[in-house]
């Protein structure tokens, strides 16, 4: 999502690099591409038109601070105007306070799995959630929600055959009452447009259930029809925030603006993902920092400590400051890697890197990543110990065995000695707190 929009950006900026001095014609081209940028990635033409008018009134008379160039300025003017309308005050969904969540969209946006990752996302809090769902109409949608909370390690409302949905909200509202659940996820019906008894058959529910969040799943891949959707359940139903689905294709991402604009329900998460874990909570200066390519320090950080125990990563801090790097680790850290998600997410989250996810992605793609771990496994624990001993016939062995061929075998021999290298080079410092000291002997 917002690669295409990063992309038009960041060849708006690399435009005014260079330049000392922000002029009223600099501005005006800047302002043309941005808008191109914006309109070509679906944002809406009213919100499109607020953007450009914000950003030029900030942007009119910006004093440069000293060492501060043109492409820095504009930058930040955009960023501060995509933070503040993405941002949102009321982070209610993160309290711990008991709710209610009703799900609301069209059928195909993934309330259903949504409803899933919701689910695993709290229990990872250590909260208790029942997940019910009053889809009487799609086949074995209830069937599925019960799977999938079975997968989150949530409760389930149990299934009733030929219930109503009226009477199947009265059981909800005794599970209300008994208290035995913090979280209550309600996936409700959809259909493949809105209509008149989707829409009164919702109102019915939100009066009976009083939910305290309603919150609309939006496919990412739907583009300007999102808008729509969003208006008419918003001017129905009142949405508290909004659930970006398929966040992960080929989406261009305008809708998000268009939708929180227009609505004013903030995004609350966005699903990453077909993984039951593939739900991340939505931040606002995460996502500007993201689409104008200036990488994302924090939640690189956060997937790291997610994935790799402390134990772990002292582990391997105590490995690279030793100079002893077998094969061994190399597979170890790999595995590691490869545990944090996709490698072109992971480049995008690291500052300066955004540009370059496209250039590298014949390179560094998962399915090399994968090729290096066969030849990896292909090879006998001797071998990954002393690397040394591996010659022509070990090498055409390890690359039968791995389905590969002996060029890959030796480009991955390559890789180990360059980072082998680099291991001794960090063995010097003896440890990495001397490595600091060092360092902090040079600044002063």
């Amino acid at each position: 999502m917002f690669d295409n929009l990063t992309r038009r950006l960041s060849t708006t900026f690399a435009k005014l690099a260079g330049r000392t001095q922000l002029t009223a014609d600099m501005l005006s081209d800047a302002l043309s591409e941005i808008r191109i940028a914006l309109l070509e990635a679906d944002v809406a033409l009213p919100v499109v038109k607020k953007i450009i008018d914000d950003i030029k009134e900030k942007a009119v008379g910006q004093k440069i601070v000293d060492g501060t160039k043109p492409a820095e300025t504009v930058a930040k003017i955009v960023y501060d105007e995509l933070v503040e309308i993405l941002s949102d005050t009321d982070s209610r969904l993160s309290t711990l306070d008991s709710r209610l969540i009703m799900l609301v969209g069209l059928q195909g946006t993934g309330k259903t799995t949504t409803a899933g990752k919701l689910a695993a996302y709290y229990k990872k809090q250590g909260r208790a959630v029942l997940l019910a769902s009053t889809d009487i109409y799609r086949p074995s949608a209830r069937e599925q929600l019960e799977m999938l909370a079975g997968q989150a390690g949530a409760g389930s409302l149990p299934i009733i055959a030929g219930e109503t949905v009226p009477q199947i909200a009265d059981r909800i509202k005794s599970e209300i009452r008994n208290q035995k659940s913090e979280i209550i996820i309600v996936d409700t019906a959809g259909r493949l447009q809105i209509d008149e008894p989707l829409m009164a058959e919702l109102r019915e529910l939100k009066k009976v259930l009083n939910p305290t969040d309603i919150l609309l799943t939006a496919d990412a891949m739907a583009g300007q029809e999102s808008l729509n959707v969003a208006r008419e359940f918003n001017n129905v139903l009142g949405i508290t925030g909004l659930v970006m689905t398929r966040a992960d294709g080929d989406a261009r991402g305008g809708a998000v603006l268009s939708m929180k604009a227009e609505t004013g329900a903030p995004v609350m998460f966005v699903g990453v993902g077909e993984k039951i874990s593939d739900l991340e909570q939505f931040h606002a200066d995460r996502i500007a920092s993201q689409i104008l390519g200036m990488g994302d320090v924090v939640s690189l950080v956060e997937k790291a400590q997610e994935h790799i125990s402390e134990k772990d990563a002292e582990i391997a801090m105590k490995k690279m400051f030793s100079g002893e790097f077998t094969l061994n680790d190399m597979m170890y850290q790999i595995r590691q890697v490869k545990k944090m998600g996709s490698i072109g997410g992971i480049i995008k989250l690291i500052p300066g890197m955004g540009q370059m996810a496209d250039a590298l992605k014949d390179k560094a793609t998962d399915g090399a990543i994968n090729r290096q771990l066969a030849i990896l496994s292909s090879m006998t624990t001797a071998e990954r110990a002393k690397p040394d001993i591996i010659f022509a016939a070990r090498k055409s062995r390890i690359a039968a065995g791995s389905g590969t061929t002996v060029r890959d075998v030796e480009q991955l021999l390559k890789n180990y000695e360059k980072m082998r290298a680099g291991m001794k080079q960090l063995s010097s410092f003896g440890s990495p707190e001397k490595l600091m000291e060092m360092m902090k002997n040079t600044d002063s």
